[in-house]
């Protein structure tokens, strides 16, 4: 009776943890509210070895309050084939770790790209390169320098955005994607005029965009790019 009573606590304990975060995640709070609503949701593969790690790195991610100043530390990826361009908006702190694009392990970008291009997900940084120049893909972001705590995009302030000027003169781009609200913002803020291109906001492939699953990615940007 004892172990049933302890078991049906945690349990009851628990879903009233998930709706709590449920509400969070769904009124646009922190992105790692939405990610922890992800990962317990059970809709991704966290690639955590338990809860408790999940946990865990919601705690640091929280604790973590302290804006930095952060130029972007690595170049955009194109050539002169380069037909379509997407943008994000600044790499997170695993991407900077990595001096490479969408470096966070739970990030969907390189599982929608394969899914949507038909090949296999790209393990390291020489095969994703090759994937993108093999289809004419061209990646950069829209932000060049900002004020920013983490990876959080709702913290950024400060912007200085990119020069895209140079890719589009030294390439073939002709269709231009953001990859989530924040950069598509940007674009239209900083560049759209400049270059006289307008872009299609895509859902982002971010953990913390917790509402779309793999599989709807995948379905979305598929329409677009093909």
């Amino acid at each position: 009776m004892a172990l049933c009573l302890r078991m049906w606590w945690r349990r009851s304990c628990w879903q009233k943890d998930l709706r709590s975060i449920t509400l969070i995640a769904k009124s646009r709070e922190k992105g790692v509210f939405a990610y922890l609503y992800d990962y317990v949701s059970g809709r991704e593969n966290t690639g955590t070895d338990n809860i408790s790690s999940g946990f865990a790195w919601i705690g640091g991610s929280l604790m973590n309050t302290n804006y930095e100043h952060i130029v972007h530390p690595f170049p955009p990826l194109y050539d002169e084939a380069s037909k379509i361009l997407i943008l994000g908006s600044l790499p997170s702190v695993k991407s900077r770790e990595q001096m490479f694009f969408y470096g966070h392990p739970q990030n969907r970008f390189w599982k929608v790209m394969a899914a949507v291009l038909q090949v296999e997900v790209p393990i390291s940084i020489d095969e994703k390169k090759k994937m993108l120049h093999e289809n004419h893909i061209a990646l950069w972001d829209t932000i060049y320098s900002c004020d920013i705590i983490g990876s959080s995009d709702s913290s950024i302030r400060n912007v200085t955005p990119t020069d895209l000027q140079p890719i589009i003169e030294r390439s073939q781009i002709k269709r231009v994607y953001c990859n989530g609200a924040i950069s598509g913002k940007y674009f239209k803020k900083y560049q759209q005029n400049v270059l006289g291109m307008e872009a299609v906001t895509l859902p982002s492939t971010s953990p913390a965009n917790a509402a779309y699953s793999v599989e709807r990615l995948v379905s979305i940007w598929k329409q677009v790019l093909e």
